[in-house]
């Protein structure tokens, strides 16, 4: 397998993400479905690779794939900080269970949420949770690890303060802000 290929299975969500939140919402009417497709047909493709990706980690030498490091930021002293990406055999798995689940999630929403005022931004929110667990699964240091932890945390507020209009969900939302923030 390609490392562009390991890449992919991350950015497909967060390319869903950016294509609905700056493309698709604001100049598509809010009745139309479009959102619920691309963000089904993003991780359907994410699916994909990462069952791809099982096969290939299986295939390889003491199941692992190399994939090379980018490096992010240099600082004067010679030290760098390296975004990269692990694809052994348990992140290979754990890829598929998150985008098995997410896939299901997004199908079953296409007609919960049908009819909906917000349905494109429902959409883009949970491309962007999609994207913040499959890096959470990925992430090869403890730097991004947390950044990919604080945005599942961001995305979960957001999604479950969608209605913010209704005290209830408000409250909720809060709620769980509270709770992620003391327990992180």
């Amino acid at each position: 397998m390609p490392h562009q290929m390991a890449w992919l299975i991350f950015l497909l969500p967060l390319i869903s993400f950016v294509i609905i939140a700056f493309f698709v919402r604001p100049f598509v009417k809010a009745e139309s479905r479009v959102a619920g497709y691309i963000t089904i047909t993003a991780i359907g493709g994410s699916l994909v690779l990462s069952i791809w990706a099982l096969f290939a980690v299986m295939a390889a030498p003491h199941h692992e794939i190399p994939v090379p490091d980018i490096t992010w930021v240099v600082i004067e002293d010679g030290v760098t900080i390296h975004l990269g990406l692990i694809m052994d055999s348990l992140t290979a798995v754990m890829l598929i269970v998150v985008t098995v689940v997410s896939l299901m999630v997004q199908i079953y929403s296409q007609g919960y949420m049908h009819g909906d005022p917000g349905y494109h931004r429902y959409y883009a929110w949970m491309s962007l949770f999609t994207a913040s667990m499959i890096g959470l699964v990925i992430a090869d240091n403890l730097l991004f690890m947390f950044v990919f932890w604080e945005m599942v945390g961001l995305c979960s507020y957001l999604l479950i303060g969608f209605w913010f209009h209704k005290p209830s969900a408000a409250d909720a939302a809060k709620k769980a802000f509270i709770v992620t923030r003391l327990g992180d």
